[in-house]
């Protein structure tokens, strides 16, 4: 580990208390948290299908051509931050580790560093692959990051520690640097078995590895060795955009190798890393599919409806996730020019996943279905079903379409049983997919 990064690590927390004390000297006094629906005030969504001449999108031509680029830049500007560049020229990728009999032989384990800048000593991640060994040629494989690294995803003695910051969670650590206590500490939300046995590759990397997440966490990713990523304003990407930058990358990657179906690439994400997925899924249409996991305010849920976490709270205790301009929304969300229904209609007609859990209020459940149910127009303009209902299911309760919702009982988590309805949602819409 750098000599850097240590000290970075060792000023954490003061770095957290100021970020969690400055932004609110700056910004509208806290609104009661609100978590019963009689108190939900009225609100009204910004529709999809209407360009900001006030002309009506009629046709697909002039949703790609007018309607589409509008939206994408409202999210650049006042949400996420613009991405200057896609893939860097002088980007690599190595392959650090083929073994063939990983997993007691199920699966083909890859790891392989993306470099950044095409340096060893430079910023990079080490993406973490599985592949079905009983499947032969190519493979449908499900991307995503992770927060504590690939180590605390497996129980596999033989991956090495990371050598980056990681999120410790549910775990006492010190400066956040990683520990062999941690190893297979999240493995319950990353069931590789079950999804080699239903022929899925997966792919996944630590968020901490891309860039760590508090302000100033940039200074010691690929953004300070990257020029392009260096300025912007008010619309400057903010930490959530440059882990969607990162997914792109990864998505890169996979792309060249063989065994890996480069038209059935699906990208998973839970809470901030599913706000993360939903963005580069928007912005990258080589993404086939993508399923985002109670990624509440800020991501699936409607922004506009204040239910549970608001704007206002992200821009007080994330004041990095996002690029600065997001803040002027804070308890100000009436004028947010764009909603979560619209960041999901940008993925069209792609399949979307969004996926809840009842005792997850803070993440607004509903709030993430109803996000569902007003992007249903822009599907349905492209040709394809969007969602099945517009009722509300229980829990544990499925809607299928092109834009599928999914919700359990039980906590803010990935479980079995929400890999086991991705799987499902992926197989129905891959199967058609030649």
């Amino acid at each position: 580990m750098s000599v850097m990064l240590k000290s970075a690590l060792r000023t954490l927390p003061v770095a957290l208390l100021c970020a969690a004390i400055l932004p609110a000297t700056a910004q509208p006094p806290k609104r009661a948290t609100i978590m019963d629906e009689a108190q939900v005030a009225p609100y009204t969504l910004p529709d999809p299908l209407v360009c900001e001449d006030g002309s009506p999108v009629l046709d697909a031509q002039t949703w790609r051509e007018k309607r589409r680029p509008e939206i994408l830049r409202l999210c650049e500007n006042e949400w996420f931050g613009k991405t200057p560049i896609g893939k860097p020229k002088a980007m690599r990728f190595v392959v650090r580790e083929e073994k063939k009999d990983a997993r007691g032989g199920k699966a083909t384990r890859l790891r392989v560093a993306l470099l950044y800048t095409g340096k060893e000593d430079g910023p990079q991640t080490e993406l973490l692959i599985y592949l079905p060994n009983h499947v032969k040629g190519k493979v449908p494989i499900i991307l995503a990051l992770s927060f504590d690294g690939n180590f605390a995803t497996t129980e596999e003695a033989d991956i090495p520690l990371p050598h980056h910051w990681v999120n410790g969670l549910g775990i006492q650590l010190k400066e956040h640097l990683p520990a062999e206590s941690m190893r297979g500490s999240n493995s319950h939300s990353w069931p590789y078995d079950y999804a080699l046995e239903h022929g899925f590759g997966v792919a996944t990397a630590g968020y901490g590895d891309v860039e760590p997440d508090y302000p100033g966490g940039d200074k010691l990713g690929y953004r300070s060795a990257i020029k392009a990523f260096q300025n912007g304003g008010g619309s400057r990407m903010g930490t959530v955009g440059a882990w969607a930058w990162s997914l792109s990358r990864c998505v890169d990657y996979l792309g060249t190798n063989p065994r890996v179906d480069a038209k059935k690439i699906a990208i998973q994400g839970h809470s901030r890393l599913g706000k993360a997925a939903l963005w580069a899924a928007a912005q990258d249409e080589r993404i086939a599919l993508v399923i985002s996991n109670e990624s509440g305010a800020g991501g699936a849920a409607l922004n506009k409806r204040i239910f549970g976490e608001t704007v206002g709270d992200l821009a007080r205790r994330f004041p990095h996730w996002f690029c600065p301009n997001f803040a002027k929304y804070s308890e100000n969300e009436d004028a947010m020019p764009v909603d979560s229904h619209e960041l999901i209609s940008l993925i069209a007609p792609r399949p979307v996943l969004i996926t809840s859990a009842v005792e997850d209020r803070w993440s607004d459940p509903k709030g993430e279905f109803l996000a569902a149910v007003a992007a249903d127009p822009v599907y349905r303009l492209l040709g394809g079903d969007g969602v099945g209902s517009t009722q509300w299911p229980g829990a544990p309760g499925f809607v299928p379409g092109k834009i599928g919702y999914w919700i359990r009982q039980g906590k803010h988590d990935v479980l079995l049983e929400d890999w086991k309805t991705y799987i499902a949602f992926a197989e129905s819409h891959f199967r058609s997919k030649r």
